[in-house]
């Protein structure tokens, strides 16, 4: 199929809550309608907020080997070679002020940081509660800091996850963003830095562009990539902004909402 035929050259999907069914699975459905994609001649990335070391064994087991932006667009990383192509890391000392304006006005915080690197870590502090992954709990927040670090995430003992982000983000947004990538899962990551910075670095080496670009996701990290890309589909199981502000909204991750547009778009034959 010539570029001019097809409707997109590009989907870039997030992966929890989106790509991937409640039970961490691609469906065979999903499969065969991005298989079917792809023999028309356009490319599957995937866009997540899991750091690489974090999405290696999904994307493992799912026998994906292609290009992934990775840590809220921090990491360009070849799956098939296990390789990162770009980083972009949280300063330290930055992050430290930043943590210490915001618990200056909301009081202590329950922290967690994720380091750089393909080997790094997801480190918790005390009272920090994470239901996915395999982090590492330390006693001393001084341990934080003792190698570079991607972004921090923060819990508050009362308020929810979007009051949360709001208030950090009034308090320290001159220093750093926010975002909110899941539930429980307030993020501070570096000005400026978006899953739409590195789905761009990663459509120039692919030869791509935002205007031959669908993406699909399901919570408010997955905003800056939708208004990159030519169009944005939520799935019906998002975060009510991105439902908002989607162009399209297809079916929950659970009923297979990718491949419902996907196959739409690119009819197997």
């Amino acid at each position: 199929m010539s570029t001019s035929a097809r409707p997109f050259d590009l989907i870039a999907t997030d992966l929890d809550g989106t790509l991937l069914r409640s039970d961490h699975t691609v469906s065979e459905r999903t499969q065969r309608a991005l298989a079917a994609a792809t023999a028309a001649g356009a490319l599957h990335i995937v866009v997540t907020g899991r750091s690489a070391s974090w999405t290696r064994p999904t994307l493992d087991a799912i026998g994906y080997t292609g290009l992934a932006v990775c840590g809220q667009g921090a990491q360009v990383y070849d799956a098939g070679a296990h390789k990162e192509l770009t980083s972009v890391t949280l300063d330290r000392a930055l992050a430290q002020v930043a943590l210490a304006k915001i618990e200056a006005e909301l009081g202590p915080l329950f922290v967690a940081v994720g380091q750089d690197g393909l080997d790094g870590e997801v480190l918790t502090g005390p009272g920090y509660q994470v239901a996915v992954g395999d982090p590492v709990t330390v006693a001393d927040p001084a341990d934080f800091w003792q190698r570079p670090i991607t972004r921090l995430f923060l819990q508050h003992p009362s308020l929810g996850d979007d009051e949360l982000a709001q208030a950090a983000r009034e308090i320290a947004g001159q220093l750093v963003d926010v975002v909110v990538s899941g539930p429980q899962f307030v993020e501070v990551l570096p000005l400026g830095l978006s899953k739409a910075t590195g789905l761009a670095l990663a459509a120039a080496r692919l030869g791509v562009t935002r205007d031959r670009t669908i993406a699909f996701g399901d919570m408010p990290n997955d905003l800056p990539m939708f208004r990159w890309s030519a169009c944005g589909v939520a799935m019906a199981n998002a975060h009510p902004a991105l439902l908002t502000a989607a162009d399209e909204v297809t079916l929950s991750n659970d009923e297979d909402g990718v491949a419902a547009v996907v196959e739409r778009l690119f009819p197997q034959v």
